[in-house]
């Protein structure tokens, strides 16, 4: 809420009583009157305004209409922070010109095939392996992840390859101990609106790749990243991994468009699962190339030894030959780019 437009019969009565709102809410009103139309030009912190108190204002008697000129996320976007952010992760940077890619299956299963994914993805160029050890599955009856015992596989591959992990938390009640193993937090699409598990992890230390949700807007989910950085906690990746639409012919609809949007919007980085956006191995290559073409700063990929015997998503994983082989692939597309991978 930046600028106030009055209608033409606003009455003086009506005007006091509008400027008196706004310095209730600690705002200053600059008055400007011209031949058609008033204009109130609102001076302070009209971040904090929320949208429930623009919406008073714009029902008040005498107010045509109510305009933001300040985006509603204020540290996520570029107006507080033109430069792009760069997330290092220890020495991996995440928003650079390298694009990085997160590879591993969708679950942690055991130690041995993890270890067998991390080796097979680390040799053919990822710099993350990725498992979930708490999994959120839409039955109940559907594998749930290992919990803790998932983790300290994950941390064994680590110490093993070198590659940092990525693993989702779903209860605030599960931090101390996601904390303890993970090097970058990941929060579901299921969570992105989940504002008490964004403010915990806006307290935390740890970089957050925060998924968009199954039906959010672009706005919506930049104000989720808003609700992790009102905290202190800057060190957010957004990932977009495909929204809810009428169409079935692929898990998700992969909104690549998002891509150069954010990069408009926010100084962010912005990675891309494509795994997730279209739910089928076969199509994960192209969206993967394409994702890179449209500036995406990172890769999500499933990678899974066994698809066909995957506790967790088997059908859009790509087997380790596969992967090798589209890492390959996205070398010279990168480079058409000016990226590299």
């Amino acid at each position: 809420m930046d600028i106030i437009v009055l209608r033409p019969d606003t009455t003086e009565a009506q005007l006091k009583h509008i400027v008196k709102k706004l310095e209730s809410r600690g705002l200053k009103a600059n008055i400007s009157k011209g031949t058609e139309r008033t204009i109130i030009g609102v001076i302070g912190d009209t971040s904090k305004v929320t949208e429930e108190e623009e919406n008073t204002i714009r029902i008040m008697p005498g107010v045509e209409d109510v305009m933001r000129i300040l985006k509603p996320y204020r540290m996520a976007s570029r107006d507080f922070q033109s430069s792009d952010s760069k997330i290092n992760v220890k020495g991996i940077v995440i928003g650079g010109k390298k694009i990085q890619v997160i590879a591993g299956p969708c679950a942690v299963e055991n130690r041995t095939i993890l270890m067998s994914i991390g080796e097979k993805v680390k040799g053919a160029g990822a710099a993350f392996i990725r498992g979930g050890a708490f999994k959120p599955r839409t039955s109940p009856y559907s594998f749930q992840g290992l919990g803790e015992e998932g983790l300290k596989h994950l941390a064994y591959v680590r110490k093993k390859t070198g590659l940092p992990v990525v693993t989702e938390l779903m209860d605030p009640r599960d931090m101390e101990v996601i904390v303890k193993y993970a090097d970058i937090i990941q929060i579901g699409a299921r969570n992105m609106q989940n504002f008490r598990l964004l403010l915990e992890v806006g307290s935390a230390k740890k970089p957050v790749l925060l998924k968009r949700g199954l039906s959010s807007t672009i706005k919506e989910w930049l104000m989720a990243a808003e609700y992790i950085m009102s905290r202190g906690n800057h060190n957010v990746i957004l990932c977009e991994r495909g929204i809810r639409t009428f169409e079935t012919a692929t898990r998700n609809t992969l909104d690549l468009s998002a891509v150069p949007v954010l990069k408009k919007l926010t100084h962010l980085p912005v990675v891309v699962d494509p795994s997730h956006g279209v739910g089928k191995w076969d199509l994960v290559a192209p969206m993967a190339k394409a994702a890179v073409a449209a500036g995406a700063d990172g890769l999500i990929i499933e990678v899974h030894t066994n698809p066909e015997e995957a506790l967790s998503d088997g059908e859009q994983s790509l087997r380790p030959d596969d992967f090798k082989k589209l890492m390959k692939e996205l070398k010279p597309i990168a480079a058409a780019v000016g990226r590299a991978i």
